[in-house]
Order: structure tokens, then sequence, then C-alpha cells
């Protein structure tokens, strides 16, 4: 007798992974590394010299971190052939957001500002969106510092901070188009302090979004803090295990919610969320450039979060590879993948 039960497991899948596209979204948040062996080769020419993909490379023949003209399409392919339709980026300098809007096309927008100066100075957290799945209704930044609303670093952290805020669409929600906040960032990777005065600060704005739009509420990003550990404080105050820092009074009041509203709002750690058996095998987020096999910089800083106000549902979570075959890697991150269903 025929049995249907693995027809019925394969279409159980294909459902959680959002191929219907109906009402999931997939996300993703790559910390790109910035390219720090910049050279004149554009994006037709890095194109154009693409090998004939039906010739097997020499295997592992790169070694170490290679141009981001060699990385940059791989960066694309991870994403493209994932199904994205959501995407945060870290140290993105504007040459590299333009590549990258190059290469995902006019199907593609996206919104951010060099954190350096508020305009192209500077790395980016930018946001990119498929226009076809999602509709941006307004955007704007921040700085990760005691002056949030001005171009500022935070005393003795390694650079400037930012998050790039947005009020998006996802057209195909399930009873029609679903707002939601997304925010995308990069937290410093010298400063303790300043990591927990970021998520300090992204708490009280994620809270704010969560009362004033009645909607989900999602933060990707590298935080340079891992989940436990004596520098996990970032990752423990926004999923609200020890308390937030005090953050600018200005900003404070600015994004000030009711007294007793939402007073027990935290973020969610996706991985946590999703069933267990729909989430990768990959821990680590960054891996560094060292050769395959060589775990020793291994940690996971990178996440996807979601407001404890609900309005979402997680049912996927993936850590993908930066790593090809021929041993380039496109980046010493990996790329994090998290399906979204909204309501």
């Amino acid at each position: 007798m025929l049995s249907f039960e693995p027809l019925l497991g394969l279409l159980s899948l294909l459902l959680t992974l959002g191929v219907q596209g109906v009402a999931t979204m997939r996300v993703s948040t790559y910390n790109l590394r910035y390219d720090s062996m910049p050279n004149n080769i554009t994006v037709a020419q890095t194109l154009s010299a693409l090998p004939d993909p039906l010739t097997p490379p020499t295997y592992y023949g790169a070694k170490g971190e290679q141009p981001w003209s060699t990385r940059r399409v791989k960066v694309y392919e991870h994403l493209n052939n994932a199904g994205v339709v959501l995407a945060g980026f870290q140290e993105a300098l504007v040459r590299q957001v333009d590549d990258l809007a190059t290469l995902f096309g006019d199907e593609w927008s996206w919104v951010g500002v060099g954190r350096d100066d508020g305009v192209a100075a500077g790395e980016f957290s930018p946001i990119f969106y498929k226009k076809s799945d999602i509709e941006l209704i307004s955007n704007d930044s921040f700085w990760l510092s005691n002056t949030p609303f001005e171009p500022s670093k935070y005393p003795n952290a390694g650079s400037f901070r930012i998050c790039t805020a947005t009020h998006l669409l996802l057209k195909t929600g399930p009873s029609g188009p679903v707002r939601f906040t997304y925010l995308n960032t990069h937290l410093d990777d010298q400063s303790d302090d300043e990591r927990r005065l970021a998520a300090s600060l992204m708490l009280v704005r994620a809270r704010y979004e969560a009362y004033t739009t009645n909607g989900p509420v999602i933060i990707t990003g590298d935080f340079n803090s891992p989940s436990t550990g004596t520098d996990s404080g970032a990752y423990q105050i926004i999923t609200g295990q020890i308390p937030p820092e005090p953050v600018n009074a200005t900003f404070a009041a600015k994004y000030a919610v009711p007294n007793g509203t939402l007073s027990d709002f935290t973020m969610l750690d996706l991985k946590a969320e999703v069933p267990r058996e729909y989430v990768s095998g990959e821990y680590a987020t960054y891996t560094g450039f060292g050769a395959p096999g060589d775990a020793t910089d291994f940690t996971r800083i990178d996440f996807v979060y979601g407001g404890s106000n609900g309005k979402w549902t997680a049912t996927g979570y993936h850590v993908g590879t930066s790593l090809t075959d021929d041993g380039v890697l496109a980046s010493d991150h990996r790329p994090v993948f998290a399906d979204i269903t909204l309501h």
C-alpha cells in the first residue's frame, strides 16, 4: 500500500522553510569583513572572470583572507541562493554597499548611512530588501553612544557604532500586508561598556516600536558579545537577563512608553525559539580566515532577535557557510538565516 508519510513530511518541511512565500520571510545577517585589500577591479570584471562552473576547482587552493573583489560574488551567491528577502549587513564600506547594490540589481533597494559622518564615511550597517516582498515605510539611524542623535563614538570604544532602524511592510502576509520594525547594527569589538550601552539603547527603541506600532520587532547584528562568558553583557541586556544601562536622557524621553507598559519587554534569541529539528547544526557565526578545520577563534556573536511582544513565529534558523571548495572564505563571519512568519 502506498504510503504518503514521506510526501507529507516533505510538504511540512517546505512550508516551514517558507517556500510557499505566503506568510514567511527569510531574513539574514552577515558581517562582510570590510574591504581591507582594495583594488580597482570592477564588478563587471569579476563576473567576466568567473571560471567555468563545470571545471573542478583546486580544492582549498586559496588560503587566508582574499580581496573583496574576490569575495563579493560569493556573498551575493550565498544570499541569493538561500532565497533571502531582507538582509542586514555589517562592516560594509560605501564601495561594498555599491557593489552589493549592483549585484542584487533593480529588484532590491537598501538604506543606511556611513557611521563616521552620517553620510558615506566609515562602515555602514545597511539594510537591503527585495522590493517585490518588502516595502520601505521610513528609516533613520542613531549612534550607539552617549549622544545618539549625532555621529559620535563612545569613550574608549574602538570605532563609531551605529544602528539602522526601519519601518517595513511585508507585502505577502496571510491576511494582507504586515507592518514591522527592523533594526540592524554592529557593536564595538573593544569596549564592553559600549556594547552594554548599545544594547540598552536598542532595547529602549525596540520597546517603543512595539508599543507605538503594535507590531513585530526584529533586530539583527554582530554584537561582538557571545551569549555566555564575561563579555556577554550586551547579550544579557538585550535578552532581559540583566537590567539595561542608563541611556541619554533625550533619547529616553523621545522613545518613552507609559509607565508599566511593556515593562517586561525583551528581545528573544531566535535560535532558542525555533523547533530544535529546524535549527542547523552549525553553532559558530565568527570563524576568522583560518584554514578549513581551524576552530581556534570560533564563537557565536551574530544574532537574530524577535521582540517579546510577539506578532511573529520563528520557523527556521540556519548558520550558513562562507567557505567554497576553492578555499575562499567570503567573510570571516558566516551568514545567519531565520525564517520568520509575521502576524
